[in-house]
């Protein structure tokens, strides 16, 4: 335990030497939280187990992204496609979802953290749709890290909506065919108040974006890694900052031009 303290306070401490020397941390961090599942079969325990440890996981990554001066924070909470599973899991999802928000909206309030949500809230259950809400409402004011959870949330609808909102502005005139451009289509999206992720972390060590924010991440940086996300720390998240501190953004352009 002490070697592994040790270990997250040398690489937070590393991340801020590179701060203060002017490296900037990825604005906005979205997460892929993969291997549930995986962590809990390898463990012989039931996948419930594996889903209340990733609750863990979520607060520890929360307060270290808070710490670190992190802007936005979006996590993969449950997908569009999610609801094909068990009644019985998906069922208890929902339940955890509740019973976690409504643990740990106190602290939240706390560390200045406010929430949002993208998805169609409306597939929710009702007293899950209205937990969300109030979250969403008690803590709109704060200031400090914004957690973005992605609640029946599919890229493709996303997408599909967007289109749809554009259509509408054309039919109504509100809108010309040919001043619809990227900013169009951004400002239909789920995340239209939020900047597009620069850094792209999926656990478990899986190597597809299954559907996640397929617009806005365009450009983001991708950082895989083997761990399953109830092992998932703030070591790892200092790893990955660090990963993507080391890389060069070029967002289409070459290496002489950005030195310029």
């Amino acid at each position: 335990m002490i070697r592994s303290m040790n270990r997250l306070n040398t690489k937070e401490e590393k991340l801020n030497r590179l701060i203060e020397a002017g490296h900037e941390l990825p604005r906005h961090i979205a997460i892929i939280m993969d291997g549930n599942g995986r962590w809990a079969k390898r463990r012989a325990l039931p996948r419930a187990a594996g889903h209340r440890e990733g609750v863990k996981s979520v607060k520890k990554i929360v307060e270290a992204a808070g710490r670190l001066g992190v802007e936005y924070l979006t996590l993969y909470t449950f997908s569009k496609e999610n609801w094909q599973r068990p009644q019985n899991e998906v069922s208890m999802l929902m339940k955890l979802l509740v019973s976690s928000l409504k643990n740990e909206i106190d602290e939240l309030m706390e560390k200045n953290v406010r929430l949002h949500v993208i998805g169609d809230l409306n597939d929710l259950p009702e007293f899950a749709r209205g937990e969300m809400l109030e979250g969403i409402e008690r803590t709109r004011h704060n200031t400090g890290l914004n957690l973005v959870l992605a609640l029946s949330y599919g890229s493709r609808a996303e997408i599909v909506n967007a289109m749809r909102e554009v259509a509408r502005q054309v039919r109504n005139g509100e809108l010309h065919l040919e001043d619809i451009d990227e900013e169009t289509i951004c400002s239909s999206l789920y995340t239209r108040d939020i900047p597009d992720p620069d850094l792209l972390i999926r656990t478990s060590g899986e190597q597809r974006i299954s559907n996640f924010l397929l617009w806005q991440l365009a450009y983001a940086e991708i950082y895989i890694t083997r761990t399953c996300w109830p092992g998932f720390r703030s070591e790892n998240l200092c790893e990955a900052i660090l990963s993507y501190l080391q890389r060069e953004r070029r967002f289409g352009k070459v290496s002489e031009q950005l030195m310029k």
